[in-house]
């Protein structure tokens, strides 16, 4: 816990440092909002993060500090993950020093990939600074959705490697904030943790800002189409490959004149999908938009008619939350997907699912949405309903919150003020004695 003097003080006095490596924040939308959360409820933030292009080395922004490293370049092979890891944490630590000096923190947090970061929360431990693990992957999981079963030995070598990282991770946390059900029963089970210590929080959408807007007609210079749309990380494990399959077939195969495609965001395979998307001659109909921004997103989610989910069934896919399907939904957008279990728990009827891998099913349930209005206004509707009332961030908002109150005992009964002591109205039993206490004595 913080000293008694930091709960005296108050939320205002606790030093909140979070720390992400796979996004420059607040390119990094759920960390964004984690630190909007916490500012609004009075913690100071820092953050620690790569730069994105352009940016600059130290920033303040909505109240948050952020301190920012030239990101390690491009990882290729397990030499260079690794040395791009030991970059990463040396860069970190060297800028943790710095937010110390500039401010003490009270809590650090670790958002992963990767999963290396618990050695640094032990080192800060000793300073009485506690650690919150928010995990947005189980990277064992993404290491077999990636190269499958390891049969050699240095395969099996580096899947142990990430299921010591993890467990390091996991023993080392105070707190673990997990973006689903799924997550959670990992970080109980296979992490050994408390369940009181382990809080979902979801990811999702801040629906209040993330709503259709009338699109300009600069968005697309083709003609009144049909628009499919992606958006988030191209990396192997993504499957945005399957988003050109599909376009070949509508276009080439089916002839269809009335549908393009535009794919927003970045990774490993952006460079690749382009060359694939030249090869089959669909360079006229799809659009690759790279890094997007918060406007961009807007537009282009507005003005498209589906939204697609192409990501495969694999160990880490199955039990991951995508964001962009509900993304999708807070813009009141249909979506085709492959039948993922916490896809399904997103979307639920507000997406058509078609079983992993069968591209031709995809295909069809896109024409499907294509050819038939009422079906998509129908799932349009319900998609947007359920991202309000279901999925928005604002009752997350209220969970990630609660994590750090109540490491920072906020919500228990202060000490004193003016020589007298609260009652504990968050305690029934407690507020219930006090009731009873008024007056005579109840018998």
């Amino acid at each position: 816990m913080v000293n008694a003097a930091q709960q005296r003080q108050g939320v205002a006095k606790t030093h909140v440092l979070i720390i992400v490596q796979n996004l420059p924040v607040p390119l990094d939308r759920r960390v964004w909002l984690e630190c909007q959360a916490l500012v609004a409820r009075g913690y100071e933030v820092s953050v620690i993060c790569p730069k994105g292009p352009g940016d600059p080395g130290r920033q303040q922004l909505g109240g948050v500090r952020i301190y920012k490293y030239r990101p390690a370049p491009q990882a290729r092979g397990v030499l260079g993950y690794l040395l791009e890891f030991v970059y990463c944490w040396i860069r970190t630590a060297l800028l943790a020093n710095k937010v110390w000096r500039d401010r003490p923190f009270a809590i650090m947090q670790a958002c992963n990939p990767p999963d290396t970061y618990w050695l640094l929360a032990r080192i800060w431990k000793r300073r009485g600074v506690e650690f919150v693990f928010d995990q947005h992957d189980l990277n064992p999981e993404l290491f077999l959705s990636r190269f499958g079963a390891p049969t050699s030995l240095s395969g099996r070598a580096q899947l142990a490697a990430l299921r010591w990282l993890e467990k390091q991770t996991y023993a080392t946390a105070d707190k673990v904030i997990s973006t689903n059900e799924s997550y959670r029963k990992v970080a109980i089970t296979r992490g050994g943790m408390a369940p009181a210590d382990v809080t979902v929080v979801r990811s999702g959408p801040d629906t209040s800002v993330m709503r259709p807007v009338r699109p300009h007609d600069v968005v697309s210079d083709k003609g009144r189409r049909h628009t499919l749309v992606y958006l988030g990380i191209m990396g192997p494990q993504d499957g945005v490959d399957t988003v050109l399959e599909v376009m070949e077939e509508l276009v080439h195969r089916r002839g269809r004149s009335d549908v393009d495609a535009v794919l927003m965001g970045f990774g490993d395979c952006l460079e690749d999908l382009k060359r694939r998307c030249t090869e089959l001659g669909l360079d006229d109909v799809v659009t690759f938009t790279g890094r997007a921004g918060s406007a961009l997103i807007a537009q282009h989610l507005s003005a498209a008619t589906i939204g697609l989910c192409p990501d495969l069934k694999t160990p880490l896919n199955d039990v991951s939350t995508m964001n962009k399907t509900m993304e999708y939904m807070a813009y009141a957008l249909p979506s085709v997907s492959f039948d993922l279990v916490e896809t399904r728990v997103s979307a639920e009827d507000a997406a058509l699912f078609v079983p992993s891998g069968d591209v031709a099913a995809f295909t069809d349930a896109v024409e499907s949405l294509l050819d038939d209005p009422e079906l998509r206004v129908e799932l349009a509707l319900r998609a947007r309903e359920r991202a309000a009332k279901v999925l928005d961030w604002g009752p997350q908002s209220a969970a990630y919150v609660q994590v750090y109150d109540s490491m920072c005992a906020i919500g228990e009964a202060p000490a004193a003020v003016d020589g007298f002591e609260y009652v504990d109205l968050d305690d029934p039993d407690a507020l219930r004695q006090f009731v009873l206490t008024r007056g005579p004595a109840v018998t």
